[in-house]
C-alpha cells in the first residue's frame, strides 16, 4: 500500500514537473482582458493552476463578499474551481484529455469568471496539455497478410495503424520491424498528421521456398517516457495473380451537406481488373487503417463500390471526412489496391442560438439609475459562418435594453427611471436569432421584479372628517375611525395614527380623544357636554414605516349633538324668601283676562329646549287656563260669587326631548276687588349672564327693575306725606272716624307718629321677623297702609300696600293666626339657557307682584 502511494507520489512530481517545463510562465493578462493558462491532464483534486486573484488584480478579501465564481452551463462537468480565500484556480476533477476532447489539436476550457458588486466578466481559457499516459494499441494482436508470390519489388502493403489517444508527441510517433530478409517498413503521414506503416517488399518471394514469414510490428509514440504496442504478422504468400485492380484515381473528393439523410450515395467507386472470372471480380471495403468513426458514418457496398451514408452527421463536430477504401478481386492470391475519399461537410443553419442568463441581479430598486446592470446574458450558435452570427434584442415597451460587452456576451441594464408602483414586475423577452436563412430564433424570458423604495407618502380616504357624537357618552367609547392608503408595499405601506398637539378650550386634546395607531379607530377619553363645548376639530397623521418616514395629516370635525339631559327652569314667577308666588286679580276681570305669563328657559337645544305649558292642578280648572306655546295664564269666564277669593295652581312646564323633563311652579291667585299699584312675582326674575346679555329680556329686565324702584321711591314719599298729615290732625284733636284697621294684629298706633314707628325696631338676633310699621289711614277711605323691612334689606321688601276693609265672615278674626302657604323652591344652579323657545316680548310676565312676609313668626296672608 505504502509503496503505491509512494509511485502515485512520484507520478504527480513527474507530471507537475513536465507541466512546468512545457507551459512556462502563467500568461499575463492580454489588452483583449482574457487569461490563458496551460494544465497538464490527469492531476489530482486541489492542484494549483493559477492565481487568478493576482492576475486579474482582484483584492483577494473582497472575493467572497463579491461572489467570484465560475459560471457554467447547467449540468457540464465543473473540472476547475477558485478559491475564494486566496483566489487561486485549482483543479476540482481529474481531467482527462481524451474525455474532455474527443478531436485532436488544441484542448481548452473555456471559463467565465463572474464577480458581483461591481458586476464585471472576465473570459480565461485553460489549455489542458496532453501527457503520456497512454501507450499505442493495434486492434488485433496478430493479423495475416497475403502477398503473392508475383508481387514486385517495391511493392507497397499497409499495415493496420495503431491507436493511441494521446495528441501531439504523445501519439504515435513511428513504427518499427523486427530484422527480416524480405521486407522493410516506411512510416506514412496523413493529413491530420497522424501515422501509419506500410510493409515494402524488398526482395522477390518465392512460394515454393517459404510460404509464411513472421514479422513483429512495433509502434511507438513521442512521449517520456516512451510507450508502445506491437501486433503479430503473418505475411502468406500466395500463388499468381499477375493483374491487380485499378481506380480510375488515387484520390477522390466529395461535398455533402450535414443534414444529408442515412442512405444518401455519398460517391460511386469504380476499379478495374484486367483478369477474367474471379480474379477480375471486384470487391470494396474500408482499409484497415480507417478510423472506427468513419465505419460509424458510412458503408460501401462490396460489389457495386456504392459508398452510402449511414450515421449522422454534424459540421459542428467534424467538418472533413477521409475515407480510405480498398479494392480486391476475387482470384486466387488477389491484391488489394488502395485509394482515399474525403468528404467535406457543408454547414447547415440547423442549430438554433442558446441563450443563457449567467448572472442576474433581481430584484431592482425602483429609484435605480438609468445603466443599472440587472443581468449577464451569454448566447451561443454551434453553426459556423453566418450561420454562426447572433443578434440579441428585447421586447417592446419595457425600460430595458441589451449591451455588447464581449462577443455573443450582454448585459441587461435599465433604460429609465422604474416605478413600482405603477408596474412592479416586468417579464422582460429576450430574443437572440442567428444570420442563417432562414434564420433561427430562440425566445427567453427572464423576470425581473421591482423592489420597492418609500417614495409615497400615505393618502386618506377623505379630505376631511365629519363626526357626530352624542353629548354624555361613555368615555372610552368608539367615536369613528378614519383610514389611510399608501401605495408602497411591506413595511414603507405600515401605517401608524396620532394625533396632532393641539389644546381644546385650553385643555390638551390628548385629554379628549385618542386614536388606535394600528387601526385608525378614535375614542372619547371624556364624557362630552353640549352645553359646555358643541365643536371642535383635530389634526390625525398618519405615517408610514419606510425611511425616511412619510406622513399625511388630515382634519377630523368633531360635533356634539344634544341630548335631553336638561329640564326646564322656571324664571318668572320665583318664590321669594320660602312663600309661594301671589298675584291679585279684580273681581271683575273679564274672560280671557291675562293674569300673567309662566316664563322657563332650558339649557338644551332644538326640540328638547322647545317648551309647552299645562294647568297641573287648580282649585278650579274653568275658572283658568295656560297657554301651552306662550304659558299665558287668563281667565276663561268671569268670576262668581260663590268662587272662591284664593285660587291655588300648578303649571307644569314639559320639553320636546324623550324623554320629556318637566318642571312645576305654584301659584297662589287672590280675588279682590280692586288692584294696587305694584308689581307682581311675575316681573321679578333674572336671566343669567349669559341670556341676559344676548337676548330682549335683558332691556324688560332693566325697564322692570327701574319701574319697582320708581314706584317704591313713589310710595315712599306718599306714606310720607300722609304720615305728616295724620300727625296735623292728631294735634287738632282730629280723631279716626274710620273703622281701625288690624294691619299688624297685636300693635296698636301710635301718637308719636314716625317717631314711635316699628320702623327703628330691631328684631331679636336669630329671627326673621320682619320689622312692620303701621300707618293711620290718610288715604282713601277703607285702606291702610303698613311698611315691612325684613332682616335682609337687599333681598326684602320694603313695602306692601293692602286694601283694608271690615272682615268678612270667611275670614279669620285679626287675633287669629293665618295657615302658612306652601313654598316654591327652585334650584339655585341654573344652565346656561337656551333662548329658542325664549316668549317674545309681547308675550313676558306683567303681573304685579303683591306679596305679604310674616309679621314676627306669622306667616303671610292675602287680603281680600
Amino acid at each position: 500500500m505504502g509503496a503505491g502511494v509512494g509511485s502515485r507520489r512520484g507520478q504527480l512530481f513527474l507530471r507537475s514537473l513536465l507541466f512546468l517545463l512545457l507551459a512556462g510562465p502563467p500568461a499575463r493578462r492580454p489588452a483583449g482582458g482574457q487569461l490563458r493558462y496551460a494544465v497538464p491532464e490527469e492531476l489530482e483534486h486541489g492542484a494549483f493552476v493559477a492565481n487568478l486573484g493576482e492576475d486579474l488584480g482582484l483584492d483577494v478579501s473582497t472575493l467572497s463578499a463579491r461572489r467570484f465564481r465560475i459560471v457554467s452551463r447547467a449540468g457540464a462537468r465543473q473540472h476547475l474551481e477558485v478559491n475564494l480565500e486566496n483566489g487561486i484556480l485549482f483543479v476540482n476533477e481529474r481531467i482527462d484529455r481524451e474525455e474532455v476532447c474527443e478531436a485532436g489539436g488544441t484542448c481548452l476550457l473555456h471559463l467565465q469568471l463572474l464577480v458581483e458588486s461591481p458586476l464585471e466578466l472576465y473570459r480565461v481559457e485553460v489549455e489542458v496539455l496532453d501527457i503520456n499516459d497512454h501507450a499505442p494499441t493495434f486492434p488485433w494482436q496478430e493479423y495475416v497478410l497475403e502477398v503473392a508470390e508475383s508481387a514486385v519489388l517495391g511493392a507497397r502493403f499497409p499495415l493496420e495503424s495503431a491507436q493511441d489517444p494521446d495528441v501531439g508527441t504523445n501519439s504515435v510517433h513511428t513504427y518499427r520491424l523486427s530484422p527480416n530478409g524480405f521486407f522493410s517498413l516506411e512510416v506514412q503521414t496523413r493529413s491530420d498528421s497522424s501515422k501509419f506503416a506500410e510493409l515494402v517488399l524488398e526482395r522477390a518471394l518465392d512460394r515454393e521456398q517459404q510460404r509464411v514469414h513472421r514479422v513483429l510490428l512495433t509502434a511507438l509514440d513521442g512521449g517520456v517516457p516512451e510507450r508502445s504496442g506491437t501486433a503479430h504478422i503473418l505475411v502468406t504468400v500466395l500463388d499468381a495473380n499477375d493483374n491487380v485492380p485499378v481506380f480510375d484515381q488515387p484520390s477522390y473528393g466529395v461535398s455533402l451537406p450535414e443534414d444529408a439523410p442515412a442512405g444518401t450515395l455519398v460517391i460511386q467507386l469504380n476499379a478495374t481488373d484486367l483478369d477474367e472470372g474471379p480474379n477480375g471480380e471486384i470487391e470494396y471495403s474500408f482499409s484497415g487503417h480507417a478510423p472506427p468513426r468513419v465505419r460509424e458514418l458510412f458503408h460501401i457496398e462490396p460489389r457495386s463500390g456504392q459508398v452510402l451514408l449511414k450515421g449522422r452527421l454534424d459540421y459542428e463536430r467534424a467538418s472533413l471526412h477521409e475515407l480510405y477504401v480498398q479494392a480486391k478481386d476475387r482470384g486466387p492470391s488477389a491484391v488489394a489496391v488502395h485509394c482515399r475519399v474525403l468528404v467535406h461537410l457543408l454547414d447547415v443553419n440547423d442549430n438554433a442560438p442558446e441563450v443563457t442568463l449567467t448572472s442576474v441581479s433581481t430584484p431592482v430598486l425602483e429609484d435605480a439609475p438609468p445603466g443599472t446592470v440587472i443581468a449577464v446574458i451569454s448566447v451561443l450558435d454551434r453553426d459556423s459562418g453566418d450561420n454562426g452570427r447572433v443578434s440579441c434584442e428585447v421586447g417592446p415597451n419595457v425600460p430595458f435594453e441589451l449591451r455588447s460587452s464581449f462577443r455573443n456576451y450582454y448585459t441587461l441594464v435599465t433604460t429609465q427611471a422604474l416605478d413600482r408602483e405603477v408596474v412592479p414586475e416586468y417579464n422582460v423577452s429576450i430574443t437572440a436569432r442567428d444570420m442563417g436563412s432562414p434564420a433561427l430564433l430562440t425566445h427567453s424570458t427572464l423576470t425581473v421584479p421591482v423592489s420597492d423604495v418609500n417614495d409615497n407618502a400615505p393618502r386618506f380616504l377623505q379630505p376631511s372628517y365629519s363626526v357626530y357624537v352624542m353629548e354624555n357618552n361613555a368615555p372610552g367609547a368608539s367615536i369613528c375611525s378614519v383610514s389611510a392608503l399608501d401605495p408602497d408595499c411591506q413595511q414603507n405601506a405600515y401605517l401608524s395614527y396620532s394625533i396632532a398637539d393641539g389644546r381644546i378650550h385650553g385643555m390638551p386634546v390628548g385629554t379628549y380623544v385618542s386614536i388606535n395607531s394600528d387601526s385608525g379607530h378614535m375614542y372619547a377619553l371624556r364624557s362630552l357636554d353640549y352645553e359646555q363645548i358643541r365643536s371642535f376639530q383635530i389634526q390625525v397623521q398618519a405615517q408610514d414605516a419606510g425611511f425616511p418616514p412619510l406622513s399625511a395629516n388630515v382634519t377630523v370635525h368633531i360635533f356634539v349633538l344634544d341630548q335631553n339631559d336638561n329640564a326646564p327652569v322656571i324664571v318668572s314667577p320665583l318664590p321669594h324668601n320660602g312663600s309661594v308666588a301671589t298675584e291679585l286679580v279684580p273681581r271683575s276681570a273679564r274672560p280671557g283676562y291675562l293674569v300673567g305669563t309662566v316664563s322657563a328657559v332650558d339649557a338644551d337645544a332644538g326640540l328638547n329646549s322647545r317648551l309647552s305649558y299645562q294647568l297641573l292642578q287648580a282649585t278650579d280648572f274653568t275658572l283658568f287656563s295656560v297657554a301651552p306655546d306662550t304659558g299665558e295664564l287668563r281667565t276663561l269666564r268671569s268670576f262668581l260669587e260663590q268662587d272662591a277669593t284664593r285660587q291655588r295652581l300648578v303649571v307644569q312646564v314639559r320639553d320636546g326631548g324623550q324623554p320629556a323633563l318637566s318642571a312645576t311652579v305654584s301659584l297662589l291667585l287672590s280675588v279682590v276687588e280692586t288692584l294696587p299699584q305694584t308689581l307682581s312675582d311675575f316681573s321679578e326674575f333674572s336671566l343669567p349672564p349669559e341670556v341676559s346679555s344676548s337676548s330682549p329680556l335683558t332691556l324688560y329686565l332693566l325697564v322692570s327693575l327701574g319701574s319697582i324702584s320708581f314706584t317704591f321711591l313713589l310710595a315712599i314719599l306718599i306714606l310720607t306725606a300722609i304720615r305728616y298729615r295724620g300727625e296735623r290732625r292728631s294735634r287738632q284733636g282730629a280723631s279716626c272716624s274710620l273703622p281701625r284697621c288690624h294691619c299688624c294684629p297685636g300693635s296698636r298706633p301710635s301718637s308719636d307718629g314716625l317717631k314711635t314707628s316699628n320702623l327703628t325696631a330691631q328684631p331679636p338676633a336669630g329671627t326673621t321677623a320682619a320689622t312692620c310699621l303701621d300707618v293711620p289711614a290718610g288715604g282713601p277711605p277703607g285702606y291702610c297702609y303698613k311698611v315691612c323691612l325684613g332682616p335682609e334689606s337687599a333681598q326684602s321688601d320694603f313695602m306692601f300696600l293692602k286694601p283694608c276693609s271690615p272682615p268678612r265672615n270667611n275670614e279669620k278674626e285679626p287675633g287669629q293666626r293665618p295657615r302658612p302657604e306652601q313654598r316654591l323652591q327652585v334650584s339655585k344652579e341654573v344652565k346656561q339657557p337656551n333662548t329658542d323657545w325664549l316668549p317674545p316680548s309681547t308675550q313676558r310676565p306683567t303681573l304685579k307682584r303683591y306679596q305679604i312676609p310674616a309679621c314676627g313668626n306669622r306667616g303671610s296672608r292675602w287680603k281680600g
